[in-house]
């Protein structure tokens, strides 16, 4: 995410970091750099210029240049404008008085608004709330069907009628339907077009007047920068949006679309997808995504994924194995399953600090799925005791799950060394193993 600005605006302040004093004149000469980095980022080219002017103004203080760290500071400013830039604090979904609370998913097509309709659903769900999905979108074939599929798989209701024309009374009757089952979330995934015409903003305009929803939110695709930013600000002049989600933000190596669109529509960002699995959505943060922009990670939201995963029982469980030496094969897979869980290993990778300065690391995922493989073509007595297992049993369970004798040798040795190096951990008295860590 952001890899490719996040690379450059490192190599700018890595230079001024190296300095013991700064003048005015470096300042410039790096803002210059950031500038050009913004704008092949695809940032809009009026937030770039505004962006660098209000640097520079605060950069080139005596207070920062006199200080023991001028290129320290000067990240900081960058890192403080970074914030406001994407909203400065986090904005929430604001939920009705009186239930339910409407929301509109609005967008282009492609753009991810069925998807993420359900995403929102879930995180409702998870929350206590009673949410229900309205499959309102008449004009894509097949919509309706794709939600119902991902309404089963969250186990949310999802209102549609068999044979509607017309989604306004369509989306007039799914109100009525959620007051009687007693919802408290309606999430409306109405249609889009491939492009912005009159008939699909007067069809929004339209639902938006007959139930008055409490939030509308633009659903954008990151990856097509300006695009999305020009496209919410016209969604915005001709029916009012409330909130952004930007969908395959996973993808966005650039950034154009997250640093444009707030400032451009004066429409906070509310959540970011961050892959396509119905779990992989985020709150947005602005001050953890201006860290991972600028090298320093995002700690923050890696242990709460982690928390998402883990339960807290479960993690003491786990501990007391640990500390016991009775961590075992089946142990291992169901940690590595937890792992995955969390999002693409690399992903996660990048949420550590100074991880995004490492070059070419990269995490072949095939190998979990391998690994994963080798322990469930052993027995239940191998996964539990790992000294039985001799050169017979090795070349069946490299039959079994479709590797080599060599792969089932390496992955044994792994699991030896994590063992030697996790009863390190019984010999440090007092020491707790971070909850958050997956083994």
């Amino acid at each position: 995410m952001l890899e490719a600005l996040s690379e450059k605006l490192e190599s700018v302040f890595k230079k001024l970091r190296g300095r013991g004093i700064l003048k005015e004149e470096d300042i410039d000469a790096a803002l210059k750099e950031v500038r050009i980095a913004l704008l092949e980022a695809d940032v809009n080219f009026k937030v770039v210029k505004d962006f660098v002017q209000s640097v520079r103004a605060k950069a080139v203080g005596k207070e920062v240049l006199e200080s023991l760290t001028p290129g320290q500071q000067v990240v900081k400013i960058v890192h403080d404008e970074l914030c406001g830039l994407l909203g400065g604090a986090s904005a929430k979904i604001h939920l009705a008085p009186n239930p339910p609370t409407i929301i509109m998913m609005v967008g282009l097509h492609g753009s991810g608004k069925t998807t993420t309709s359900a995403k929102l659903a879930r995180l409702f769900k998870k929350e206590g709330r009673r949410p229900m999905l309205v499959a309102a979108d008449l004009q894509r074939p097949a919509a309706v069907e794709q939600l119902k599929t991902l309404g089963r798989q969250i186990d949310v209701p999802v209102f549609y009628m068999d044979g509607a024309r017309d989604p306004v009374s369509l989306c007039d009757e799914a109100v009525r339907k959620a007051k009687t089952e007693a919802r408290d979330v309606m999430i409306l995934d109405t249609a889009g077009r491939l492009h912005i015409d009159e008939s699909l903003m007067k069809e929004l305009g339209e639902i938006r007047a007959k139930v008055s929803p409490k939030e509308v939110l633009f659903v954008a695709d990151a990856m097509t920068g300006q695009d999305a930013v020009n496209i919410a600000k016209k969604f915005n002049e001709d029916i009012g949006i409330d909130g952004i989600i930007l969908t395959k933000m996973d993808g966005d190596a650039r950034g154009g679309a997250a640093l444009s669109i707030r400032s451009v529509t004066g429409r906070p960002i509310k959540f970011i997808g961050t892959g396509e699995k119905i779990e992989m959505i985020e709150a947005f943060h602005p001050d953890r995504v201006a860290s991972r922009i600028l090298g320093m990670g995002d700690v923050l939201t890696l242990i709460e994924q982690a928390q998402e995963a883990y339960d807290r029982k479960e993690a003491e469980k786990l501990q007391e194995k640990i500390l016991g030496e009775s961590f075992t094969f089946e142990d291992l897979r169901d940690q590595l399953k937890k792992v995955r869980s969390m999002g693409p290993i690399e992903n996660l990778l990048g949420m550590i600090p100074g991880m995004g300065k490492i070059k070419n690391v990269s995490v072949d995922e095939r190998e979990f799925v391998k690994i994963e493989a080798i322990i469930n073509s052993m027995t239940p007595g191998e996964r539990r005791n790992h000294h039985i297992i001799n050169g017979s049993r090795r070349r069946r369970i490299a039959q079994g799950s479709g590797t080599t004798v060599t792969d089932v040798n390496r992955v044994m040795k792994q699991y030896v060394e994590m063992k030697k190096m996790l009863k390190m951990f019984k010999g440090k008295k007092g020491m707790r193993l971070p909850k958050f860590l997956p083994f």
